[in-house]
């Protein structure tokens, strides 16, 4: 069972769909044990960061991905879902995010904001044990924002727009993504499916 984090807002309808035409079974759920006790777990994001991380922390579901995410269970987090990971966001200042890697969330400084559209993400070979989990490949983004992390090792893929930026990260159980790959095609289910290791 794969539970789709459920904070009031985000992309679930679409991600659910995508599971579902690669046979895989999910619930969108806002219940702590059900994502503490799910197999795998996705954090979808779609609306600003200071709303995400007040509706994560008002209903507890911050402490539960944080447990699910030490306790091993693999973690997904799309487009915003890539962002709460990170410590700040200059969206909304002042509010802290989940921190589970160091870094900050920056705004595009040139070209339109937001990016809205088809982009390469280009793989830099730091997949985790080689499993290949990126391929170069086009995905579809909306983000005004993106994640400039502390640690260089963790980006596992990267797009230009104006300039690179991380739009992967991965460390351990941990992957996460700013394109939306439930919206991307055959290229992004067949992410999805070699996430899920089917």
């Amino acid at each position: 069972m794969i539970a789709i984090v459920d904070y009031g807002a985000g992309n679930l309808s679409s991600v659910r769909n995508a599971l579902q035409k690669l046979g895989l079974e999910s619930r969108a759920t806002g219940n702590s044990e059900e994502i503490l006790t799910a197999d795998r777990v996705i954090l979808p994001g779609v609306g600003s960061f200071g709303f995400l991380m007040q509706s994560l922390r008002q209903k507890g579901l911050d402490a539960a991905i944080r447990q699910s995410i030490n306790k091993g269970t693999p973690f997904l987090g799309i487009c915003l879902g890539m962002q709460a990971l990170f410590e700040s966001s200059e969206e909304s200042p002042g509010v802290a995010g989940l921190g589970v890697f160091k870094g900050k969330v920056v705004r595009f400084q040139k070209g339109k904001v937001p990016q809205i559209g088809w982009n390469e993400v280009v793989p830099n070979g730091n997949d985790i044990g080689g499993d290949r989990l990126f391929n170069k490949g086009f995905a579809y983004f909306v983000n005004s924002f993106y994640c400039a992390p502390e640690d260089a090792s963790i980006v596992a893929a990267t797009t230009d727009y104006c300039g690179d930026f991380a739009c992967a990260v991965q460390k351990g159980n941990i992957t996460a993504v700013q394109f939306h790959p439930e919206k991307s095609g055959d290229w992004g289910l067949a992410f999805l499916r070699r996430w899920a290791g089917c």
